[in-house]
């Protein structure tokens, strides 16, 4: 019987997304680009360590308050990081 994986995913992937679009604001250049806004996930998402969870209440329950900020702290981090990487490549590429 084969198995079925469709209910996993990456913790990390959902608090991404919207701390991608909560900075957008401040990145008009990077926030007016569907594709843009994608590199930006995937560059945030290739810094921080997979946390693959089946149910969010799952992982929730197991997490200290300092390992919840710790978590927190980390995606502003790497989202912070992505639109900078983003928005040096893409003035690079507008160079050539």
């Amino acid at each position: 019987m084969p198995a079925d994986f469709s209910s996993l995913y990456n913790h990390h992937e959902r608090e991404v997304f919207a701390a991608v679009m909560d900075a957008a604001e401040a990145h008009p250049d990077i926030a007016a680009s569907n594709d843009l806004l994608c590199d930006v996930a995937c560059v945030a998402l290739n810094r921080l360590t997979p946390r693959y969870i089946r149910h969010e209440v799952d992982f929730s329950f197991y997490l200290t308050e300092h390992e919840r900020h710790e978590i927190d702290v980390a995606i502003n981090d790497a989202v912070s990081y992505a639109f900078n990487f983003v928005q040096a490549r893409t003035a690079l590429r507008s160079r050539k």
